[in-house]
């Protein structure tokens, strides 16, 4: 056994491009999407990298809040372990931070969660996929989702235009607060009408109230979008259970879902369809796959998505969405919001299909600004 002997940090703001409500600009008025980067090397040398996306309007988690956490109370404990014991790392991480409801900072831990897959992908010779148990499919590739998310109209055209331009056939949309009902039904039918045949999914980010999302989703439905997403808190369970009884559209759950333990609760309380994955926010991709066999358990709807996920996030997310099977269009938008890479465009779409990384790991070699961010943290 070869052991964790040493972590390192740093952080890296990516430069955004276009206009996306999530991120507003900076004092200098650039947009950025900051991330933690994590590097573990095991005794042998052997190099794991990994990604945090924190993003504050999204999580209860900051670059921050990250940053320390990693550094005071992560570092220190997996730092002399086998990096291949995946169960024994998760043990480790929330013994240290201690869920409460679900998961303690499920987004830090997402970071070191995919440092060990990369390594001891690159140790076995495989791609990160095969860590995770039977395949569902193991797609070479996946199909993408363009996001069209903007208050004003003459946004929505223009990202609507850009994304029949760079060849996307699939969309989805930003719905709820601060839009009004009004706004998101057009919303809804100026893009079904632009994308006839596509998919066409709707996420609210929890901005819905009980009653409005009640009273909406079967106008969604006639307005023809496909699936809806995240229309209220996850602490609303009669909201979510009336919303799935009422049965106008499949509902995703999102928010809320940070842990398998979560997952199957909420399955058994009747408040969803299925789940729109975020491997970024459930820890990495042990406990995704883990919420993914769940829900293939029982026949629910599993949808692949993020955080705007750059680099080493994203081959995470393509990694599992390629494992389980997922062919319905991910709503992976790095590729469209984010103007810089760590990896030299590695994962940049052709159209709208991204290809799998076939290399071992996660198969995403960082450029050399990534390593003159890096810092120990720990080390043996």
């Amino acid at each position: 056994m070869s052991r964790i002997a040493r972590v390192e940090v740093g952080r890296f703001d990516y430069v955004g491009a276009g206009e996306f409500k999530f991120f507003p600009p900076s004092a200098d008025g650039r947009v950025r999407r900051p991330s933690v980067l994590v590097r573990i090397t095991d005794e042998d040398g052997v190099e794991g990298w990994g990604q945090s996306v924190p993003v504050p309007s999204w999580t209860y988690e900051t670059v921050e809040s990250v940053l320390t956490t990693l550094e005071f109370h992560l570092a220190p404990v997996v730092l002399g372990r086998d990096p291949e014991d995946l169960d024994g790392l998760h043990t480790a991480m929330n013994t240290a931070i201690r869920p409460a409801f679900s998961v303690g900072q499920p987004l830090c831990k997402a970071a070191l969660d995919l440092a060990c897959h990369d390594l001891v992908g690159k140790r076995r010779g495989v791609p990160a996929w095969k860590l995770l148990g039977p395949p569902a499919a193991a797609l070479p590739s996946l199909t993408l989702s363009w996001t069209v998310a903007s208050p004003k109209m003459d946004v929505i055209e223009r990202q609507l235009e850009e994304g029949r331009a760079r060849g996307y056939r699939n969309f989805n949309i930003k719905v709820g607060h601060p839009q009004t009902a009004t706004y998101d039904l057009e919303l809804a039918r100026k893009v079904r009408a632009a994308a006839t045949e596509g998919f066409l999914w709707a996420d609210a980010n929890t901005g819905y109230a009980p009653a409005e999302a009640l009273a909406i989703a079967p106008r969604l439905r006639d307005a023809g979008v496909d699936v809806l997403e995240s229309p209220l808190s996850p602490v609303q369970i009669r909201g979510y259970q009336a919303l799935k009884k009422q049965a106008a559209l499949p509902i995703l759950m999102d928010e809320g879902i940070l842990a398998p333990e979560v997952a199957a609760e909420f399955i058994e309380l009747g408040m969803m369809d299925g789940i729109a994955m975020k491997p970024a926010r459930n820890a990495g991709l042990r406990p995704s796959a883990q919420i993914v066999n769940l829900l293939r358990e029982r026949g629910m709807m599993i949808l692949g998505s993020g955080l705007t996920d750059p680099d080493f996030s994203l081959a995470g997310a393509a990694h599992l969405f390629a494992w389980a099977g997922i062919t319905r269009p991910c709503a992976l938008n790095g590729p469209q919001f984010l103007a810089d890479s760590l990896a030299g465009g590695a994962l940049a779409p052709k159209a709208d299909i991204l290809k799998v990384p076939t290399a071992p790991g996660l198969g995403v070699t960082p450029d050399p600004r990534a390593a003159a961010l890096m810092r120990v943290v720990a080390k043996l």
